[in-house]
């Protein structure tokens, strides 16, 4: 596997990195991104195990001691520990009917309109196990940020979870600095980064009362995790009830205020891909509530050719994987 580019790569750097520009790679992440902007920002990173990543955090900081002259004081050291996070094998096959498919003259053309349906399965799929991905209920998955941000007490990452007071019909907004050293996608040790879609060429298939056809098979397959190397480099706003938000904020969530007690809650902004990330509903309300607020924390600039929206001068990226059904954060 060749070696994957350094200094926070993404899906689109891998693919413009390692494979021609226009190739089938760099039109499948193009269609990924496309589907789920959170794909857009993730950096990833090749693992260090064949199932996954293992990793040092910092768990405590040495404090030096201030002395005096001919006195000597005690040597300290940093505290560590060790967390192995798991990668899953996300699979899928795609047959269309061979007849069908020559039928317009153009079978290449009308079998990719196949694949970018898969593309957007994969796309959702792989988004929403990395908002709530869970081991312990989905052992094959890989774990997500919601499992690791479920607790206003108790677990560190707790100082990161801003609660927004709902109890039912409960969204979140999470911010994530993207970075190797901060929190990042991986894909298992010499295993190859992204969807991989394979053709299997034509292929008879048999029905189960025996009948036959030819077809046009895809294999298409996925292997992804995530690791959290430093929890301070995420906030989530949780418990956002969805039912109360109002354009001008007067009562429900006021997002203004809580992005902005996010983004001061972020351990550092620099070195990384900071993003915000919320659904259709809730960054519509965002914009209302900016706009009655008469506030300028939001705007609108051009990034790579095209408009994204700005708060704070971070990017407000949306994502359908993101439920409006979360259960209260505790």
């Amino acid at each position: 596997m060749p070696a994957l580019p350094t200094s926070n790569p993404t899906l689109a750097d891998l693919a413009t990195r390692l494979t021609p520009e226009g190739s089938v790679e760099s039109m499948i992440v193009e269609i990924l991104q496309q589907e789920e902007e959170m794909l857009e920002d993730m950096v990833w990173v090749e693992g260090n195990l064949p199932t996954g990543h293992r990793t040092t955090i910092r768990t405590g900081i040495p404090e030096p001691t201030w002395r005096r002259m001919y006195e000597g004081i005690m040597p300290t050291k940093s505290t560590t520990a060790q967390i192995t996070d798991n990668c899953g094998m996300l699979e899928d096959y795609g047959q269309v009917d061979k007849a069908l498919a020559d039928l317009n003259g153009n079978t290449a053309a009308f079998r990719l309109s196949e694949d970018k349906a898969h593309v957007q399965g994969f796309a959702h799929k792989l988004s929403r196990t990395v908002a709530y991905g869970n081991e312990g209920s989905e052992p094959a998955a890989f774990t997500g940020l919601s499992p690791r941000f479920n607790s206003l007490s108790g677990a560190e990452s707790g100082q990161n979870i801003l609660d927004a007071g709902g109890s039912a019909d409960c969204a979140s907004i999470w911010l994530v600095n993207w970075a190797e050293d901060k929190v990042h996608g991986i894909v298992p040790k010499g295993s190859k980064v992204g969807l991989q879609v394979k053709d299997l060429g034509e292929q008879t298939h048999t029905h189960a009362d025996g009948s036959m056809l030819q077809v046009y098979r895809t294999h298409y397959r996925w292997d992804a995790g995530l690791t959290v190397r430093d929890w301070r480099y995420i906030v989530r706003i949780a418990n956002i009830d969805v039912t109360d938000l109002t354009k001008d904020a007067q009562s429900g969530a006021d997002l203004v205020d809580l992005m902005t007690d996010a983004v001061e809650r972020i351990h550092n902004l620099k070195g990384g891909r900071p993003a915000f990330y919320t659904n259709r509903r809730i960054r519509s309300f965002l914009r209302r509530q900016i706009k009655n607020a008469k506030n300028i924390n939001l705007t609108l600039e051009q990034v790579a050719g095209k408009p994204v929206v700005m708060f704070d001068g971070v990017p407000v990226r949306m994502s359908d994987s993101l439920l409006l059904t979360e259960d209260e954060v505790q």
